[in-house]
This record gives structure tokens, sequence and C-alpha cells, in this order.
């Protein structure tokens, strides 16, 4: 099953290049009589850990340079449905972790797997050059008459679309911009609507708003975590993983003190902090 992405046909440069295809990390040239890499592991996970997760896999690969890993991106709704119909991943990183307890309460990853890597946050974020001033408008930036267009990622089945929803409901605008809403697939396509023009201000992730190739095209202002419930993300290694070693390698560098200060220079809050 091919791992879920934004229509290519809206994508700007930037995005084709972070989310046409997976990553392949340590895919260096080799000596003709190289070894090939004794293991390969593939990590599926939410939309809003495009930009940490390539440098989480830099990291692991500097203890673990036999080991090639693939990452794919998509919100954690469908990375869910094709971890449950046997795609082929090793571990999964959902920004909901309800997704990663009921794939144990359905036999498809063990308990003792589990593992909370992270809280995410939300903003508020418009292009660098626009009329907004969100810094000081806040929440009523989405009401600014020169606001069309207004991305969140689906609530259906986003956890950011979800906290998005609440935000919104939280400060009283919801009825006042039902109608100009765009829905995005995920929370990375939310934030490509407001970086090419599609849509004037976003809801969308601090991870992605702070990253290289975002943070300079764009600004924002951080929600107030009392205002929407808890992103709380959570991963698991699948049972049917034929790379344990690697799964539980990867696990343990996520959760340990350079994994977390990854996570938390992309605007994510860590356990127990």
């Amino acid at each position: 099953m091919n791992p879920p992405t934004p229509s290519a046909s809206i994508l700007s440069p930037l995005w084709l290049a972070v989310l046409a295809a997976p990553l392949i990390a340590g895919c260096g040239g080799a000596a003709p009589d190289a070894k090939p890499p004794s293991a390969e592991l593939t990590v599926a996970a939410a939309a809003d850990l495009q930009f940490a997760l390539p440098e989480l896999v830099s990291l692991f690969r500097q203890e673990h340079s036999e080991v090639t890993v693939k990452t794919i991106f998509g919100s954690s709704s469908k990375i869910y449905s094709q971890a449950s119909n046997q795609a082929p991943f090793d571990v999964v990183m959902f920004a909901n972790l309800e997704f990663a307890k009921r794939l144990i309460e359905e036999g498809r990853a063990e308990a003792d797997s589990y593992f909370a890597y992270a809280r995410g946050q939300i903003v508020v974020w418009v292009p660098a050059k626009s009329p907004i001033a969100v810094e000081e408008q806040g929440m009523d930036s989405l009401l600014h008459p020169s606001v069309r267009k207004i991305a969140i990622a689906n609530p259906r089945h986003a956890p950011y679309g979800m906290a998005a929803e609440a935000a919104m409901k939280h400060f009283g605008v919801t009825d006042r911009v039902q109608d100009r809403l765009v829905l995005a697939e995920n929370i990375a396509q939310a934030a490509h609507f407001v970086e090419s023009g599609a849509a004037d201000v976003g809801v969308i992730a601090l991870a992605l708003a702070i990253a290289p190739g975002l943070k300079d095209k764009g600004r924002y202002w951080l929600v107030p975590l009392d205002a929407y419930p808890p992103i709380d993300q959570a991963g698991v290694i699948l049972s049917r993983t034929g790379n344990r070693a690697a799964a539980q390698a990867w696990r343990s560098m996520v959760l340990d003190p350079r994994g977390r200060e990854v996570l938390r220079r992309y605007g994510f809050l860590v356990p127990g902090e």
C-alpha cells in the first residue's frame, strides 16, 4: 500500500522534496565489495514529524550504521489503517496515542513496545508578508478582513485538526470561520496550503512552523495549551516486524536524552517536562 501523501499537483518544489518519496537514510555510495546493510527498518510516522525524523534517523545511524532506515509520513488515522492492514512497517509513531493503544488491543503490537515520546503544540500561522499581526491578534487573526481561506488538518482523522477545532471553539470563533475552512489530509498539507498561498492563515503544528525551510516563511502565535486537548504522541513496534532488534534500538534512541533533545528543538514537549 502506498504511503498517504498530498496530491503532487498542488505541491511546491520544497514540499515535493519532502513528501514525494520515503526518506532512505545512509544511502551514500559504497565500495563494490562492501557488504549490504544487515537490516532495514521502516518507520511510519505522523506528518508533524517530517522534519524532526530525518535528524532522528541521522542520530540513530551514528550507532547503527548497518541499518537502513526508511520513513513514511501521513495522518495518524491513515498510518493506523495501513498498519492494521499488514503494511510492511516495523515501527509506527502516531500524533494520537489512542492509535498505538488500539494496535496493542488488536494484537498487532506488544504492550511492552509502547512508548510515549512527545506532546505536540499548535500555532496560528500566517505568511511572513501577511498584513495580519498574528503575534498580537492571536486566534482573532482568523477574523481578519484579508482572510478568505483558513487551513487546518481534517478533524475527522487528524489529531492536529481536532486540536485546531477545539481551540477555535475555545476562543469562540468557530461559527464565524466555518465557511472559510480548508481541510487538509494531514498537518503537513495544511502548512503547505498556507505556504503556497492556497490559504491565508492556518492552524498548524509548531514543529512545522519552526522547521528549516518554513521558519523564515511565516510568523505565528502559540495557542495556549489549555485551549485544546493534549496532543499526546506515542508509538509501538509492530508484532510482525522482522527487525525487532533494530526496532527496539530505534525506540530506545527516541526516548534517550539525545532523541528527546531533537524533539524538543522542534517544539515538542517531552514526557516528564
